[in-house]
């Protein structure tokens, strides 16, 4: 009998094939007590399996280097580094110790014991960002039992899982986790995998990530399905609805066969559009740009036949570095990169986008720096404005690289005059510095993000000081209906088609037109085909998203007349059910 499992659709495409369990490795912890003389022997254990599985973690960065650029995937490498922060977290050797040392727990029993306690911290925590970062606390935990254990990594070419299937290797063959580490997903990569599923994980969680970079079909959050499924079940993974099928009927599995060959000649066909100017047909120019996490991503943006870089998330240089942020060289040489990469095109880069909050592992927590709200706290242009000499080196190392390449300055989460006024004054004093200092510098166009109401609700204000302005739908939506769209509890009411998002918008993209300052969409809005339309009819001509979504954009914007549209995008607004009339 067939069984559906419902999960989070991450990554797109379908994937057909057969089971393979990893199963989580905390299923079968030893659990027994020792002798005060084997205390020492039981640290000792703990620190051999966190160094090996430290090394584990370098020997994969090294061979990120070893990859050609199509293949080196950037968001592997701010991943890898937070799990290499985590294997030296204090509070986990040192509530480790405690267990050993306290209560003579065997070095498996402590490491899951304290595992536990900091899970719950992570649990109470309100940031869906910082919530999903439990997962890799856990991924790190379950790495140090596999090598207490003498368990390979689930996914290694070669290891327990390819074993599984060696009497019938020729079928396709489907990945079915608690959750995947990146580091393991490398390793997918490398393999025969075609495509998995997780019982957790959300939108921003690593695998969501690591999966969309590599555009692999996959579904998180599936709950049981590591119980449900069994080893070497037939499972349909259709990562565009979020749903897995498991020991499908031959109809299914003919019906889903059609739709994979149906896909790859839809992207095959969608190829071809790479050098096709994005022009609707009333001849409207329109903008299709790429946001980027590393350097490096500039790769696949010119291969989707993206005309610049719409946001280029610099947080991503500053995560995950044991306590030692990017300095001025480091930053320089990373944009310059980017710059480089894009052989001309304009790089839009956001100043770092993170907080107190965020996990930059600057050391214990410092008083005054625990936020019952994280997201409303001290982060992105706060946290900068709060550190400005931190500020000042990611301001100059962006000026430099200006020198190389068009360059355009984003500035995120404003919302207020003073806060406009204290970033533009320190704009103006890093261009001093480098004048003084004598280093190549160019001019910069100054945006600002807009993705709090407040902002939204002042543009005549924003308008004055900036040259274009980039929303944030994601923010937006989050702050305007007072939803964490994380928590599956509310995730329901997370609505781009709000009236009240979609006023925000509609006159924002208005009154930027009417001052003939740019403006953009940056935020998952602008990647969404159904609502590609729309945003044409609201009078949007320049979207920024990952490059996985460029082309299918695209091929809506070819068949759009942007004339027609405006009469339907003015009745959607009037609507008190916008989304009814979205298939109009």
């Amino acid at each position: 009998m067939t069984i559906s499992i419902h999960g989070l659709a991450v990554s797109r495409g379908i994937a057909i094939g057969r089971a393979v369990i990893v199963a989580s490795s905390r299923v079968d912890v030893a659990h027994y007590f020792v002798q005060a003389e084997q205390v020492e022997s039981e640290i000792e254990r703990l620190r051999h399996a966190r160094n090996a599985v430290a090394e584990e973690i370098v020997k994969v960065q090294h061979s990120l280097h070893d990859l050609g650029p199509n293949d080196a995937h950037p968001e592997l490498t701010a991943l890898l580094d937070v799990h290499l922060m985590l294997l030296q977290d204090e509070q986990l050797t040192s509530g480790v110790k405690h267990w050993i040392v306290d209560r003579h727990y065997n070095a498996e029993w402590a490491l899951t014991t304290q595992l536990e306690v900091i899970a719950r911290q992570f649990d109470e925590m309100e940031d869906p960002y910082l919530r999903e970062r439990k997962a890799d606390l856990e991924q790190v935990v379950e790495r140090m039992l596999r090598f207490m254990r003498g368990v390979a990594s689930p996914v290694a070419p070669g290891g327990e899982a390819k074993a599984v299937h060696d009497s019938s290797i020729e079928a396709p063959l489907v990945l079915i986790a608690h959750d995947l580490s990146p580091a393991d997903m490398l390793q997918f990569k490398q393999s025969v995998f075609a495509g998995f599923v997780t019982d957790v994980g959300g939108k921003t969680s690593h695998t969501a990530i690591v999966a969309r970079s590599m555009d692999i079909p996959a579904v998180v959050g599936a709950r049981s399905s590591s119980q449900l499924i069994q080893q070497d079940d037939w499972v349909i993974i259709d990562g565009d609805a979020g749903v897995v099928l498991v020991d499908p009927s031959p109809i299914l599995l003919a019906e889903y066969g059609f739709k994979q060959r149906q896909g790859e000649v839809e992207r095959e066909r969608l190829s071809r559009l790479k050098n096709t100017p994005a022009v609707t047909l009333d001849g409207q120019k329109i903008e299709l740009l790429a946001n980027i996490e590393q350097p490096e991503d500039a790769v696949a943006a010119l291969k989707a036949g993206a005309v610049g870089v719409g946001l280029f998330r610099s947080e991503f240089l500053f995560m995950g570095r044991a306590g030692k942020l990017p300095d001025e060289e480091e930053q320089y040489h990373a944009y310059r990169r980017a710059v480089e990469g894009m052989q001309g095109l304009p790089v839009t880069i956001r100043t770092v986008d993170v907080g107190a909050d965020k996990p930059l592992d600057r050391g214990a927590s410092r008083a005054g720096e625990d936020h019952l709200n994280p997201a409303l706290g001290l982060r992105a242009i706060r946290w900068s404005l709060a550190e400005p000499a931190m500020f000042l080196v990611q301001l100059r190392a962006i000026l430099r690289a200006a020198a190389h390449g068009p360059v355009h300055l984003l500035i995120p989460m404003l919302a207020h005059a003073s806060e406009i006024r204290q970033t533009l004054a320190l704009v103006n004093r890093a261009r001093e510095q480098l004048d003084n200092a004598g280093i190549a510098h160019r001019h910069v166009k100054l945006g600002a993000m807009i993705e709090v109401p407040a902002a939204a609700l002042t543009i005549p204000l924003f308008l004055r000081y900036f040259d274009f302005l980039s929303v944030g739908t994601n923010d937006l939506i989050q702050y305007t209906l007072a939803i964490d769209r994380a928590d599956e509890a509310v995730s329901h009411l997370y609505d781009p088609v709000h009236p009240a998002v979609l006023h925000l918008l509609a006159s924002t993209i208005e009154q930027c037109r009417a001052k003939g300052k740019g403006v953009s969409v940056c935020g998952e809005m602008a990647g969404d085909v159904s609502l590609t339309r729309l945003l044409l009819g609201l009078g949007l001509r320049s979207f920024s998203m990952h490059p996985s979504q460029i082309l299918a954009v695209k091929q809506q914007i070819l068949r759009c007349d942007t004339t027609r549209l405006q009469t339907w995008a003015q009745s959607v607004l009037a609507a008190e059910d916008p989304a009814a009339l979205m298939t109009d």
